[in-house]
């Protein structure tokens, strides 16, 4: 594994990652003053994002998980496919969508139109990473977590055919 983290430079380090997470979950609490909230992470990419966030946003809120497809083996396929859905209901609920990253849209924009037929009371989007592709996705994502190159980046849940997802920091494959 050694020999594996030789070839990432270091985009974002762990201790800016902290810095940035609390930073949204008071973003996030000051916008929904204490209503309820039903948050709701992509898997398998957002686990750890979705994890340190929910610790800090301080108001009540329950979780829970959908996961899609959208890759083969670090190339998009271009079809985005439903691999299981959320277990409760969001309807008339205020609904926050925890993504790993925005890059394309297609899986945001799949998203977005299946939860809208779940009819919440309100959906918002909050994004680890967002990846400017030039698809105008910006204005879909509520909260931001750091902007990032066009680069494949891996760690902090972030996986390169499974591998690098443990690591404390995103980082990308040297060029």
């Amino acid at each position: 594994m050694l020999c594996m983290l030789q070839n990432l430079d270091i985009l974002i380090r762990h201790d800016a990652i902290q810095k940035r997470v609390k930073e949204l979950a008071q973003e996030i609490e000051k916008n929904y003053q204490g209503r309820p909230l039903v948050v709701v992470g992509v898997l398998k990419g957002a686990f750890i994002f979705m994890a340190d966030l929910v610790r800090h946003i301080e108001m009540p809120l329950a979780c829970d998980f959908l996961r899609v497809s959208s890759y083969n083996k670090d190339r998009s396929t271009g079809v985005v496919r439903m691999d299981f859905d959320m277990t409760q209901p969001i309807v008339g609920k205020d609904v926050l969508l925890v993504e790993d990253i925005v890059d394309s849209g297609r899986t945001l924009s799949y998203l977005l139109k299946h939860m809208e037929t779940k009819k919440p009371s309100s959906l918002k989007v909050c994004s680890f990473l967002y990846k400017e592709t030039g698809a105008g996705m910006r204005a879909r994502v509520d909260y931001i977590g750091f902007d990032v190159p066009d680069r494949y980046v891996v760690g902090y849940g972030l996986d390169s055919e499974g591998l690098y997802r443990s690591l404390p920091y995103v980082g990308a494959f040297k060029e």
